[in-house]
C-alpha cells in the first residue's frame, strides 16, 4: 500500500487516498477505509507527468480520472502489472525488436524475390507480352537511352543517313535490314538506326528497335560482318532478351523502390535502359543469338562466318573488349562455336561494292 493523490474526474477536487495492490486490480481507498475505484491492470494506461511522478488513468474511461503516485517502489510494480504502462521501456524494445525483426524478414523476402522471382517472371510474362505493348515499352527506353549514347547532345543530328549525302547508306542499309528480316519472317518490322558513336557495337531494343554504332561499319571489311552482328541483335529481338532484361529491371526498381520507400518506382525505365545500355544477358542467351545469327545469315545468302570474324575484332585474341563486351562470354570460344555451326555462303556478298561503299559513308556529315 502507498499514499497517493486521485482525481474523480467530476470536480476538481484533490482526495488523497490510498492505493492496494491487488491480484487483478488496482485498488484506490479513501482514509475512512471506503473502496473508492478498482481498476483492472489492463485497464490502466500512463498519462504526461512530471519527473519522479507516476501519472495513471483508465484507458476509455468517460471520465477525466487520474492517480498520481510519488512512491517509485510501487509505481515500478504497477509498472509491471499493467501492459499500457512501460515507464521502464521494456514494451517499446520488445516492439523496436519485433519492427527489426518483421523489417529484415521483409528485405530478405524482396531479396529473394529479386534474385529467383523477378527474373522468372520476366521470362515468363515476355512471351505473352501483346507487341504494341512492347513497341510502346521499347519506346519509353529508347527515350531515356539516346539521352545516354547522346553525350554530344546532337539532337536529331545523333542518328546518321539523314543528310543528303548519307543518304545512299541510309538506302544500303534498308536493304541489308529487309533481306534479313525477310529471312527471318518476324511478326514486328526491325526498325535499324546507324548513330554517331564510335565504339563496335550493336544493340537490341524491345519492339525491334536496332542501334549500330558507327564504330561498328568503320571496324567492318565488308558488309556481311555488319550484317552478322546486325543478324545476332535480330536473335535477342526473336527470343525478346531486351523485352525480358527491361521488364526485370523493371521490376527490380519497383521492389528496391518499396524498400527505400520510393512506391511510384520511378528509376524503373532509367534502370532499363542502363540494362539494355550494358547488354548484360546472360551466356545462355549470348549462345543462342549467335546461333540465330549465324542460322539467319546462311537463311540470308550471306557468310555466317562473318559474325565469328567481326567478333574476334571485337573481342581480340587477349579479350581487351569494351565496357560495353564485358558481360559477354569468352569470345574465342563464341567464334569457335559459330564457326562451327556456319555454311559456306551460297552467294555474293549482302551488298555490292558501290552499297557497301555508300554504308561506310553513312555518317559522313
Amino acid at each position: 500500500m502507498t499514499a497517493a493523490i486521485y482525481f474523480d474526474g467530476h470536480t476538481s477536487a484533490r482526495h488523497d487516498v490510498d492505493v492496494t495492490l491487488g491480484a487483478s486490480a488496482l485498488q484506490i481507498v479513501a482514509p475512512d477505509g471506503r473502496l473508492l475505484a478498482e481498476w483492472r491492470y489492463e485497464q490502466i494506461e500512463s498519462l504526461a507527468a512530471p519527473d519522479k511522478v507516476l501519472r495513471l488513468g483508465r484507458v476509455g474511461s468517460a471520465v477525466l480520472e487520474r492517480l498520481e503516485i510519488a512512491d517509485p517502489t510501487f509505481a515500478a510494480e504497477i509498472d509491471a502489472r499493467a501492459r499500457n504502462v512501460d515507464r521502464a521501456g521494456r514494451n517499446r524494445r520488445r516492439q523496436q525488436v519485433r519492427v527489426i525483426g518483421w523489417s529484415l524478414g521483409a528485405t530478405v523476402s524482396l531479396l529473394a524475390v529479386a534474385w529467383f522471382g523477378v527474373p522468372e517472371i520476366a521470362a515468363r510474362l515476355a512471351p505473352h507480352l501483346p507487341a504494341a505493348a512492347e513497341r510502346k515499352l521499347g519506346d519509353a527506353v529508347d527515350l531515356q537511352l539516346r539521352n545516354m549514347l547522346d553525350t554530344k547532345n546532337l539532337g536529331d543530328g545523333f542518328a546518321c543517313g539523314l543528310q543528303e549525302s548519307e543518304r545512299p547508306g541510309r538506302a544500303a542499309l534498308d536493304k541489308m535490314i529487309q533481306r534479313l528480316q525477310a529471312a527471318a519472317g518476324l511478326p514486328e518490322t526491325l526498325r535499324a538506326t546507324v548513330v554517331r558513336r564510335t565504339e563496335a557495337n550493336a544493340m537490341a531494343l524491345p519492339g525491334g528497335r536496332i542501334y549500330v554504332f558507327h564504330g561498328l561499319i568503320d571496324k567492318a571489311d565488308n558488309a556481311d560482318e555488319v550484317a552478322g552482328v546486325i543478324a545476332h541483335e535480330i536473335g535477342h529481338v526473336a527470343h525478346r532478351d531486351g523485352t525480358k532484361s527491361v521488364l526485370e529491371a523493371g521490376g527490380l526498381s519497383f521492389l528496391f523502390g518499396m524498400l527505400l520507400g520510393d512506391f511510384v518506382g520511378g528509376g524503373a525505365v532509367v534502370l532499363a535502359a542502363k540494362s539494355v545500355l550494358q547488354s548484360s544477358y546472360t551466356r545462355e542467351a549470348e549462345a543462342a543469338a549467335d546461333a540465330y545469327g549465324a542460322a539467319l545469315m546462311t537463311k540470308a545468302g550471306g557468310n555466317a562466318h562473318a559474325l565469328a570474324t567481326m567478333l574476334a575484332k571485337i573481342g581480340g585474341a587477349t579479350e581487351p573488349g569494351m565496357k560495353i563486351l564485358l558481360d559477354h562470354p569468352e569470345t574465342q570460344a563464341r567464334v569457335r562455336a559459330i564457326n562451327a555451326l556456319a555454311a559456306s555462303p551460297a552467294g555474293p556478298p549482302l551488298l555490292s561494292a558501290t552499297e557497301w561503299a555508300a554504308l561506310k559513308r553513312i555518317c559522313a556529315r
